[in-house]
């Protein structure tokens, strides 16, 4: 086994460093440059999510064959990073000109008990068509979580409803192929985003 095998395998074997690592062979390899974003193809989490959307609708990644996809972990009443990183992903949209229709967000809230379908639709609406909400039940919320390695815990308020929640601030990136590729942390430049969405979106 080469020295860089066996690095990747030490660090597959740590579940907190395999975040870093792409964790499986045969798998797209990454561009000459690299990514800007955190490579984890391969990874042995994040390879499906099925919810409904603010209609009932039940989507899936698989459904979105030949487009990026985009998800992210969040709430409507999130304070800084979710809208933040929604905004972003449409000036990111903008930037990748002709190729940004094959760019699809998808927001999943952690908060299902105060994002209704109606807030969620709204709030969607305000980062312009194509953004696409998923509402689970709280079960389905926490399972869609765990299955992408993603962290949320509600932070208690004043009162029951003032809550707030502390949630994964990065989103996962999918290649037209339905695979995961990428983790962007939170505060990645817009500049970064475009040149990884290129190269993954490259034929």
């Amino acid at each position: 086994m080469t020295p860089r095998r066996t690095f990747l395998a030490l660090l597959c074997a740590v579940p907190g460093l395999a975040l870093m690592a792409g964790c499986d062979g045969g798998n797209p390899k990454p561009p000459a440059g690299g990514f800007k974003g955190v490579d984890i193809t391969g990874a042995n989490y994040a390879k499906a999510l099925s919810l409904p959307d603010t209609q009932g609708k039940l989507r899936s990644i698989t459904e979105f064959k030949g487009k990026a996809v985009v998800v992210f972990f969040g709430y409507t009443q999130c304070p800084d990073v979710c809208p933040t990183t929604m905004a972003e992903l449409a000036q990111v949209k903008k930037l990748l000109g002709p190729e940004g229709e094959k760019l699809q967000p998808l927001f999943v809230t952690i908060d299902p008990e105060r994002d209704t379908p109606e807030l969620l639709a709204n709030y969607m609406a305000n980062f312009g068509p194509g953004f696409i909400a998923l509402r689970g039940t709280v079960e389905e919320t926490q399972a869609a979580a765990t299955s992408f390695k993603a962290f949320f815990s509600k932070i208690k308020g004043k009162d029951p409803s003032s809550y707030t929640m502390d949630h994964t601030a990065g989103a996962y990136v999918f290649d037209p192929q339905g695979r995961i590729r990428l983790f962007v942390r939170y505060g990645q430049p817009i500049e970064a985003w475009v040149s990884d969405l290129k190269q993954i979106l490259m034929p």
